[in-house]
């Protein structure tokens, strides 16, 4: 694999890793700073997913169950029609109804009250659930929450022994609201390597060294177009489509697992760069054609 195009873009895309596995091995590596753990930010939510796909395998949730039962003791004053309809699978699909974005990174520090999830479902359900896509951190960290409420734990302890030991992973950072809850929408902090190994097990529909850890339909579903957004290429369960119809995990600054099934590859790039697309577009230029 030759890199020199991809490389000569690489500082004004701010790149500070790139790794590319075909056929199950790895055939490029390159860092520009060490591999430590960073923030991976919206990529986080895929890891969210992954989670609800063992919870759901596990019977612990159903993706038909109506918000208005998981969150039961959590739900404003006065119930709206809309959000009487709200779903499980909405929260995966930013799909909930809600027209406003919440959650996000440069709010949650100022939020007074330390109920996110009240506070979550106290925004107005505008629209009918599932009709109107909304990119928002609600629905994830959401998802998050009721995972761990099933599961007794926070997630990362929930997805150790399913997911992080399997794959190698030692347990990671990450962030928490003000009462505890893994926030599911965002602030995991691992290596690329490490961000390469959920690419692989999506790849292997759900198996890893001979053991399938997560069910090849929830593979399928999870990463299938759901439904229409902000792009051409649709939606998954916290998973986007790309303009090859292929599905990637997103983190801001171009944080990126791209799951490549006509090449049976994965690349996975870390980056700290400010134009949105940027690297994706030099990876389909420059290095997608190499395989």
């Amino acid at each position: 694999m030759n890199l020199e195009q991809f490389a000569q873009r690489a500082d004004s895309l701010r790149m500070l890793g790139i790794i590319i596995s075909q056929n199950g091995e790895v055939i490029t590596k390159h860092t520009w700073e060490d591999d430590c753990r960073r923030n991976i930010y919206s990529a986080s939510k895929s890891f969210t997913s992954c989670a609800m796909g063992f919870a759901v395998k596990e019977g612990l949730i159903c993706l038909d169950e109506k918000l208005t039962d998981v969150f039961a003791n959590d739900l404003p004053g006065q119930v709206s029609n809309n959000l009487s309809k709200a779903t499980v699978r909405d929260l995966l699909t930013m799909c909930l109804g809600q027209e406003q974005h919440f959650l996000m990174g440069g709010e949650r520090p100022n939020y007074e009250d330390d109920d996110w999830v009240k506070l979550a479902l106290s925004v107005p359900f505008s629209k009918e659930p599932g009709t109107h896509f909304r990119y928002s951190n609600t629905g994830p960290y959401l998802a998050g929450v009721l995972i761990q409420r099933r599961a007794g734990c926070d997630l990362v302890s929930y997805l150790t022994p399913r997911l992080f030991q399997p794959l190698g992973i030692k347990r990671p950072t990450w962030e928490s609201d003000p009462l505890g809850n893994t926030f599911g929408a965002g602030g995991l902090f691992l290596t690329i390597s490490e961000l390469h190994k959920l690419g692989l097990l999506y790849l292997q529909k759900g198996e890893w060294n001979g053991k399938q850890l997560l069910p090849e339909n929830w593979i399928t579903e999870s990463t299938s177009n759901q439904v229409g957004n902000l792009s051409p290429h649709g939606y998954g369960y916290l998973f986007w489509g790309n303009e090859r119809g292929d599905y990637m995990a997103f983190g801001r600054y171009e944080q990126l697992i791209i799951i490549l099934r006509d090449k049976n590859a994965v690349i996975t790039t870390t980056a700290e760069c400010r134009e949105d697309g940027a690297v994706l577009k030099a990876v389909l230029e420059t290095v997608y054609p190499q395989l």
